[in-house]
């Protein structure tokens, strides 16, 4: 939703402001530049993603759209799950949650959690884990494996916001270039009379101003906002990691989730109070 506004300020600020100095707005509609600077960055875009990133990146648009996934709620969403976990560990052993982990879509504890169950990347990261740890796996080396996982996520997260970045770099160099295919056209028409030749130099002008604005209007701070996105996911599955690791160590549940609850940024980070009377509720 903040994103709509953002992008709804800026355009309307910008030419809000340029109709209030009288300016035409009819100048402004210039297509041709349009598709020169957007196809222009489109393409240099398919010229350095693999397929496989541009799929990335255009399944992450729509996320720019979307609302916060991981607020205060869905993080003690998140512990409560870690501690019904880990208690039913204590209680049953090991081995008491291998039919959760294996199908947690049909899990019983699971199912109380339908948001976290949409998470399937958390969810696999949980699960894997959990095999690992039921395996028998010692602390010391179950943090190396978390920690790779943790960094390669990270890497592989914040490939499409760069991308996006780039690209919105590239932006006003485009800009210029339909600035100045816009000259060649008008240096073409110097037989014609001022007022189509002033005309002709304010479209090339265009160019410039759109490419300005794309890229520090638009598309970079789209790209800025999918860094952040990555961000939380990344602190989301921290969460996980801290929890699985204290867990490991043989820490009681409710500190393993209390360890994981102090990663949490301070915006969206519950209380100890609030954490402990909602996993003792549930």
């Amino acid at each position: 939703m903040f994103p709509i506004i953002g992008m709804a300020i800026v355009f309307g600020s910008i030419v809000g402001g340029y109709l209030l100095e009288k300016g035409n707005i009819f100048v402004l509609v210039q297509p041709s530049e349009f598709i020169i600077i957007v196809g222009a960055a489109v393409g240099s875009l398919f010229i350095t993603c693999p397929p496989k990133l541009l799929f990335k990146i255009a399944k992450s648009m729509p996320s720019v759209l979307g609302g916060d996934k991981t607020g205060k709620k869905q993080y003690l969403n998140l512990l409560s799950l870690l501690y019904a976990i880990f208690s039913k560990m204590k209680k049953e052993g090991a081995l008491g949650i291998e039919k959760d982990i294996e199908s947690p879509e049909k899990s019983p504890m699971f199912a109380k959690y339908p948001d976290i169950l949409k998470n399937h990347h958390a969810i696999a990261s949980l699960c894997d884990n959990l095999r690992v740890l039921i395996v028998g796996v010692r602390p010391m080396e179950l943090e190396d494996m978390l920690t790779i996982e943790s960094d390669t996520h990270h890497e592989e997260a914040t490939v499409a916001p760069s991308a996006i970045t780039k690209m919105a770099d590239s932006l006003p160099g485009f800009g210029i270039v339909a600035a100045v295919l816009g000259v060649v056209i008008t240096m073409g028409k110097m037989s014609e009379p001022p007022s189509v030749i002033g005309h002709s130099v304010a479209a090339a002008l265009v160019g410039t101003f759109l490419g300005i604005l794309l890229c520090y209007g638009f598309f970079g701070p789209i790209g800025s906002h999918l860094e952040h996105r990555a961000r939380e996911e990344g602190k989301y599955l921290e969460a996980i990691k801290v929890a699985v690791l204290s867990f490991a160590k043989d820490v009681p549940p409710l500190m393993a989730v209390e360890a994981a609850r102090r990663v949490l940024f301070s915006d969206s980070r519950p209380s100890f109070k609030e954490l402990e009377n909602t996993v003792r509720k549930k």
